[in-house]
């Protein structure tokens, strides 16, 4: 598995000097859109499944999941929690692009169960400001994760919230477990 844009570089896998990892993903493309070719799609994801999943680098959830290009609509954040501007996402997805379905991973090992809402004390300190969003938190990933479903199956905006499942990733073995509603 590699980790890092496939673009070649100085000895030891470097950035060569003066060049950022924006430059190096941007050259990546460039070597990607060479051999690219239209695949014909639309924005609607043929699998009519929306994925809801923590940004954390160490999920490749199309890999994770068997999913190829087109497949699902994916919406990432710090701990994969049910936001507003998920709910946001969820509803466009839902109304304006057919998905039906809605998966929920979170993980173990989720740098927000080292966090607490003192975060945004912290940053209003360090900035002037305090943060409008909250930090979201938790200790119990499981009851997150049910936290996570309840406000997909709550929410007003959504159409189909029938088929909603939550997960918690093992970023140690790959596997995934479902978790409860209850």
């Amino acid at each position: 598995m590699t980790t890092s844009a496939a673009v070649p570089t100085g000895s030891e896998g470097a950035i060569p000097a003066g060049d950022t990892v924006t430059d190096r993903l941007v050259e990546a493309n460039r070597l990607y859109a060479e051999a690219f070719t239209d695949p014909g799609m639309d924005a609607s994801p043929v699998l009519h499944v929306a994925v809801v999943a923590c940004m954390d680098a160490r999920l490749d959830l199309h890999q994770a999941l068997g999913l190829q290009l087109g497949d699902c609509h994916t919406i990432r954040n710090a701990g994969g929690v049910v936001t507003d501007d998920v709910i946001r996402s969820l509803t466009i997805s839902q109304r304006k692009l057919g998905t039906r379905s809605v998966v929920l991973i979170h993980h173990t090992g989720c740098g927000l169960e080292a966090l607490t809402e003192d975060f945004r004390t912290e940053l209003e300190m360090e900035v002037g400001q305090r943060p409008s969003w909250a930090v979201e938190s938790f200790h119990d990933v499981d009851q997150d994760v049910r936290q996570s479903m309840q406000r997909v199956r709550t929410s007003p905006f959504l159409l189909h919230t029938d088929d909603v499942r939550g997960f918690v990733f093992d970023v140690r073995t790959g596997l995934l477990r479902e978790v409860d509603p209850a």
